[in-house]
C-alpha cells in the first residue's frame, strides 16, 4: 500500500503540479486512528495534504517564499470527524440527524437506507409509504418493499434512498462504469489569457473571490477550506432552502452569508454581476439545478474568462444516476462501503467512522481549485475542477485495507481537546494543515444565513 505521501504525490501529479512538492511535506502518526478496515485516516491525512501543499505554493508564487508544510494524522482524522466535534453553547444541543433517517430491512432480506434530514425529502418518503413519520411505522411499510424496487421508486419521485450493495453489486451497476475512475478532474473549458497571481500577500489567497453555491458538507468544507487561506468566499444560499444547523456552524467559519432567490431576474442578475468578478465559482448543488438558472459552465466561462468553476455531486454529472440526487450515507451504501465494513466486523450494515466521502471531496475541490488558480496564472484558460462522492469512492477503495482496523477505539472528544479552537461560544476543530509561514485561521465563526450582503 502506498503511504499518505505517496498518496499526496499521486493527487499533485493528477492535477498537473510537480509532485516533489511533497519534498516541503511533513506526516506524522500512524493508523488506524478511527475505526475502519478502510484507509480513512490516510485519506484524510493526504487530501488535507495536499490542500495545504498547493496553498503554499500559490503564497510561494506571488512572494518568492516557500514553507513547509506538515500535517499530524489524528488532526486530520478529527478534522474528517469536524461536524461531530463542533460545539456551540449559545445554543440548545440538539440530534444532527432526522428521528426516520437510517437504515432498514426490506421485504427481500435487503436493506435501504434513507435521507430524511430535509423537511422536503422527509415528507417524500412518508408519503411513498403512506405511513406515519416513527421508526416502527417506516420499518413496518418497508417490510412490504424490496430494496432495489423501492430505491427505484423513491429516485422516480425525487427522494433520497440507497440500495445496500457488496462492492460486487456495485461493480456491475449500470452506473459504475460512469464514475470517473480519478478522485478529481481538472479541465480547460475555455480559452482566457493568463491571469497572474497578484504579487505579494501575508495569506496565500488573500484578494481571491469564492462564489459558493453549497451546503450540507462536502462543497461547504472546500469553501471552508479556502477561506482559511485567506479567499473571500461569499456563501449564497436561498430564502427557505433547508440547511442543517450544527453544520452550517462548523462549515461556515469565515465566510460571508448572503441570500438570493434565483428565481427571480433580479437575483440572478445580482449572480451574474458577482460572477463577473470572482476567482472561483463552487457549486454543489445536484447536477443540472444552479445551471437551471443561467449558470452552465459556458455561461460562466462568459460571464467571467478565466474562473474556476469547481463542481461537486453525489455521483456525477453523466451516466444513469448523473442526475440523482444523494448525500455521503446513501453514496456508502450504494457502492458497497457498508456492506464491506460489516464483512470485515459487524452482522448489520456499518458506515464508515466518519462522512468520509464527503470530506475527502470537499478537500479534494478545495486542492482541485486552488491548482486550477495555479494554473491559470501561467497557462491561462476557464478552467473546470469535478469531484463526486462516487469518484471519491472508488478512489477510497483503491488506497487498501486495513484487516484489524475495526479493532481501535474512536478518539473521544477527550482525546482531542488539543486540537480545538474557540471564538465565543463556538468551539470546533482547527484546520490541521499547518503552514510554517501562513498559518490557517478562519476570521470569524460561522454568521447566520442572509446576514451578509449579495456583494464583494
Amino acid at each position: 500500500m502506498k503511504t499518505p505521501q505517496g498518496i499526496t504525490a499521486d493527487l499533485l501529479a493528477l492535477a498537473g503540479l510537480n509532485p516533489g512538492m511533497t519534498d516541503r511535506l511533513a506526516l506524522s502518526g500512524t493508523e488506524p486512528v478511527l475505526p475502519s478496515s478502510f484507509r480513512v485516516d490516510a485519506a484524510a491525512q493526504a487530501t488535507i495534504a495536499a490542500a495545504g501543499l498547493v496553498a503554499a505554493e500559490i503564497h510561494r508564487a506571488r512572494t518568492g517564499a516557500a514553507q513547509t508544510v506538515s500535517v499530524a494524522m489524528r488532526h486530520a482524522a478529527a478534522e474528517f470527524r469536524s461536524e461531530h466535534h463542533v460545539r456551540d453553547t449559545s445554543v440548545p444541543p440538539g440530534e444532527m440527524w432526522d428521528p426516520i433517517a437510517g437504515i432498514y430491512r426490506t421485504a427481500d432480506g435487503g436493506w435501504v437506507r434513507l435521507h430524511t434530514n430535509f423537511p422536503h425529502h422527509r415528507a417524500g418518503i412518508l408519503d411513498l409509504l403512506a405511513c406515519d413519520g416513527t421508526r416502527e411505522a417506516v420499518a413496518a411499510a418497508l417490510l412490504t418493499w424490496q430494496a432495489e424496487p423501492f430505491e427505484t421508486a423513491a429516485t422516480a419521485v425525487g427522494m433520497c434512498v440507497a440500495a445496500l450493495r457488496s462492492f460486487e453489486q456495485w461493480d456491475t451497476h449500470p452506473h459504475a462504469a460512469a464514475v470517473a475512475p480519478q478522485p478529481l478532474t481538472l479541465e480547460r473549458i475555455a480559452d482566457a489569457p493568463p491571469l497572474p497571481l497578484p504579487p505579494g500577500a501575508d495569506r496565500p489567497l488573500a484578494g481571491l473571490r469564492v462564489l459558493e453555491l453549497a451546503r450540507v458538507i462536502a462543497g461547504p468544507v472546500a469553501g471552508r477550506t479556502l477561506a482559511a487561506h485567506g479567499a473571500d468566499v461569499l456563501h449564497i444560499t436561498g430564502p427557505g432552502v433547508p440547511n442543517l444547523p450544527r453544520l452550517l456552524t462548523d462549515t461556515g467559519r469565515g465566510k460571508r452569508p448572503a441570500e438570493l432567490d434565483l428565481r427571480t431576474p433580479e437575483a440572478a442578475a445580482t449572480l451574474r454581476a458577482l460572477a463577473s468578478q470572482a476567482d472561483v465559482f463552487l457549486q454543489a448543488y445536484r447536477p443540472g439545478a444552479i445551471a437551471a438558472h443561467g449558470f452552465t459552465p459556458a455561461a460562466l466561462a462568459a460571464i467571467r474568462p478565466g474562473i474556476v468553476i469547481a463542481t461537486l455531486s453525489a455521483y456525477g454529472e453523466t451516466g444513469p444516476w448523473g442526475g440523482k440526487r444523494g448525500f455521503d450515507s446513501l453514496v456508502q451504501t450504494a457502492t458497497g462501503f457498508n456492506h464491506a465494513e460489516a464483512a470485515a466486523g459487524s452482522t448489520t450494515p456499518k458506515p464508515l467512522p466518519c462522512q468520509a466521502l464527503d470530506h475527502a471531496s470537499g478537500y479534494l475541490l478545495a486542492f482541485g481549485t486552488m491548482a486550477a488558480l495555479l494554473r491559470r496564472a501561467t497557462e491561462g484558460g476557464t478552467w473546470k475542477v469535478t469531484v463526486s462522492l462516487a469518484g471519491t469512492g472508488h478512489w477510497l477503495r483503491g488506497l487498501g485495507r486495513l484487516p484489524d482496523g475495526l479493532a481501535t477505539a474512536s478518539p473521544a472528544d477527550d482525546d482531542i481537546a488539543g486540537l480545538m479552537e474557540t471564538h465565543g461560544p463556538i468551539t470546533a476543530v482547527r484546520h490541521a494543515a499547518l503552514l510554517s509561514a501562513t498559518p490557517a485561521f478562519w476570521t470569524h465563526p460561522a454568521q447566520p444565513l442572509g446576514s451578509a450582503a449579495a456583494a464583494w
